[in-house]
């Protein structure tokens, strides 16, 4: 007759295999965990480094004119509610271009707590300069970055030869700015852990654009004054108003036969120029 198991060789061998499946199952948590972990992880790399580019490419189309600062200004806030403000034509790719009839708009980068869990996001809002914004954006604006622990923005003093957190000058434009976007990978609601890592970037962005002064607005031609275009004080070439008296008209204007600074005048009531020139 056949030997058979005794019930603690049975029990041995059901401890044995669950065991095993413990064993199994705790690997497999530890690796869907892994997998999670390193997909957010990139997850939020990316979406960092979507909003560095979405403010480099801002930045580089920044448009700024002297004689209407009220809609071209460029403003920054830092602190616990920091914010960068500007004006800017921005390409067709931009974030929501289709659904605005212009490309020339104000961008406006704030940190604010969104959602139940207060959590704090980067978001972007944007309105054409004589327009304000409408419904969508200030209830929905554009999300670029979650979980945001610091948003640090730096102009640089062409005066001080160093960074400053502000920007106090109304009629210009910072040569460079420095954009600093720390993201927290764990949090709950706005309290952030000491321990949890935080993914930081840093880029230093040149403005290539400039504030262009009043006198270029006008689009009057350097160098004429005289009734027609009085010129504008400060101008290169432009004489102050009335113009130039003693200056030469336009030989070939119609209006003035008679102009004694004119060569070869067909008037024949007009002697010899003293500026040197002989009339007919």
């Amino acid at each position: 007759m056949a030997g058979a198991f005794t019930l603690i060789e049975i029990m041995m061998a059901i401890a044995i295999f669950a065991l095993l499946i413990a064993a199994v199952y705790s690997t497999w948590v530890v690796i869907l965990k892994s997998a999670q972990v390193g997909q957010a992880a990139a997850a939020r790399v990316q979406r960092e480094r979507i909003a560095i580019r979405t403010l480099e490419d801002s930045l580089t189309c920044i448009q700024s004119f002297q004689a209407s600062m009220k809609y071209y200004s460029f403003n920054v806030t830092n602190g616990q509610q920091p914010g960068l403000s500007f004006v800017a034509r921005v390409p067709d790719i931009f974030p929501r271009d289709g659904k605005f009839d212009s490309n020339l708009r104000r961008l406006t980068f704030t940190v604010e707590a969104t959602g139940e869990d207060s959590e704090r996001d980067l978001v972007l809002r944007q309105n054409p300069i004589l327009m304000d914004l409408d419904t969508d954006e200030q209830q929905i604006p554009l999300v670029l970055a979650r979980n945001v622990k610091d948003f640090i923005v730096e102009c640089w003093d062409t005066n001080a030869l160093d960074w400053v957190d502000g920007w106090d000058s109304t009629n210009s434009l910072p040569p460079m700015v420095r954009i600093t976007l720390a993201l927290a990978l764990d949090s709950k609601g706005s309290q952030f852990s000491s321990a949890a890592p935080v993914l930081t970037i840093t880029r230093e962005i040149a403005v290539p654009s400039g504030t262009l002064p009043a006198t270029a607005q006008t689009g009057a031609p350097i160098g004429r004054g005289g009734p027609g275009n009085p010129g504008i004080p400060g101008a290169i070439g432009n004489q102050p108003p009335g113009g130039n008296p003693n200056q030469l008209r336009n030989p070939n204007n119609p209006n003035s036969p008679n102009n004694p600074g004119r060569p070869n005048n067909p008037n024949p009531n007009f002697p010899r120029n003293p500026g040197g020139f002989r009339n007919q």
